[in-house]
């Protein structure tokens, strides 16, 4: 158990339980990587308790820089089966453990091996071994340290397990964070759930709604589902963007339409790799200088289609790079582009990166189901287009309207309302969760 400590002179204690902390990389590390680096400010000494030994698909050693010299850092160690998974197959287990879930279809025996067992023996997730020595310890912790606050955060959701544990042995106040839906997320059903098993993620998630004193979760659509479950009260907060100082890089000279993150098998817009591929052939000019731009890991699945669509020789594709190159990448981009899957239960999902293209100054090419969340807070703040699967003609004529502006070197966002996303003014709303009880 390794320990770094720097108290600061605050009223309230709380304990904070977190899977991916730095050098952790992707966005599910920037939420409380940002809530921990401002709680002090409102009077809260955050002590943030991490695995020591974690399996974590991306890592990014420049946020490490990062994390709050006034936070209490305990780590401890953790049984992860995906480093024995990866014995058999290191990139498969790399892959399934990120959420990039192969095609049925494409599925090697392998791949189906390991996604029966991540569904049906690893109940809620991977991480559940760390449930029972993590509750021994902390509970002495909490008591030595005389902390009665305890944030989990989730995925991987069998830290709310630890969290549950907690408050039937203790007198605590239990708040359970939510970045994505438990049994509604977007790979769940993938996952080739027995009977059992499925009844047994629901069971859990509802006794973890309803045993917390407060859920967070990051959108309305999370919140209508939850109230369907929990009597308890629900606040919604979102993830936000914090100010970063990036050193400016010139502008793409080509009209790139970049996309940040991870592009998986599902998000899949086929009525936008039709529409770049009728601009490319009915205009000249736009095919001299159109790019597409990936960041982040890229399923076969999407390349493959990319190539049906003869778009392979437009594609640039990066790679994972830090999230400082992400943010320098996107900034010099000429249009950021937002797909998310085009399903009931993705109606509730707000990309983490959209906070961050919202302040990058250029505008959000946005695809998704309709009545999602993220359409909303594109539109109310004016900082960018949105279109379902369906309008394949309107995002087709609004890709022309951006390349249009490119070349009259006039294409920019003027987004308003930002202010209410900034990572302080949500921990803010979080300090006065946390001490309200």
């Amino acid at each position: 158990m390794k320990i770094k400590e720097n108290k600061i002179k605050s009223s309230k204690k709380i304990v904070i339980i977190s899977y991916y902390w730095p050098p952790a990389g992707g966005p599910g590390v920037q939420r409380w990587l940002k809530f921990v680096k401002y709680l002090p400010d409102f009077g809260i000494q955050p002590h943030v308790y991490v695995p020591e030994n974690p399996t974590y698909p991306l890592v990014d050693q420049k946020l490490e820089k990062e994390v709050s010299d006034k936070a209490i850092i305990v780590k401890k160690k953790i049984f992860e089966p995906y480093g024995l998974a990866s014995i058999f197959s290191k990139k498969r287990a790399k892959k399934i453990s990120s959420g990039i879930i192969p095609n049925q279809k494409k599925q090697t025996f392998v791949e189906k091996i390991m996604l029966w067992i991540r569904g049906n023996v690893f109940i809620p997730d991977a991480r559940v071994f760390w449930v029972k020595p993590s509750v021994k310890f902390l509970k002495k912790y909490l008591q030595e340290n005389q902390i009665d606050t305890v944030i989990t955060t989730g995925p991987p959701h069998s830290l709310h397990l630890i969290g549950l544990q907690l408050k039937k042995e203790l007198t605590i106040h239990w708040i359970t964070d939510f970045r994505d839906p438990w049994t509604t997320i977007g790979y769940h059903k993938q996952l080739k759930l027995s009977n059992w098993a499925s009844k047994r993620h629901k069971k859990l998630e509802k006794e973890v709604l309803n045993k917390c004193d407060k859920i967070i979760v990051t959108s309305e659509n999370t919140k209508k589902e939850f109230e369907a479950i929990s009597t308890q009260p629900i606040e919604v907060i979102t993830n936000g963007y914090d100010v970063e100082k990036i050193t400016k890089m010139p502008m793409d000279s080509k009209f790139t339409l970049a996309h940040i993150g991870s592009f998986l098998s599902e998000r899949n817009p086929q009525i936008l790799w039709q529409s770049l591929s009728e601009l490319i052939g009915e205009n000249q000019v736009f095919a001299e200088v159109f790019q597409l731009k990936l960041i982040g890991a890229v399923s076969n699945e999407v390349l493959e289609s990319m190539a049906n669509y003869d778009l392979s020789p437009y594609v640039n594709h990066l790679g994972y790079i830090s999230h400082e190159e992400a943010l320098q990448e996107q900034r010099s981009s000429q249009v950021l582009l937002l797909v998310e899957i085009d399903s009931e239960e993705t109606k509730c999902i707000i990309p983490g990166k959209l906070f961050e293209y919202m302040v990058s100054e250029r505008p959000i090419l946005a695809i998704g189901p309709n009545s999602t969340d993220f359409e909303k807070i594109i539109k109310e703040t004016n900082s960018g287009s949105f279109f379902n699967y369906h309008e394949k003609e309107a995002l087709k004529d609004q890709i022309l309207k951006y390349f249009n502006l490119y070349l009259e070197n006039n294409l920019k966002a003027f987004p308003v309302g930002l202010q209410q996303y900034s990572r302080k003014s949500l921990t803010e709303k979080l300090a006065m969760l946390v001490t309200n009880h």
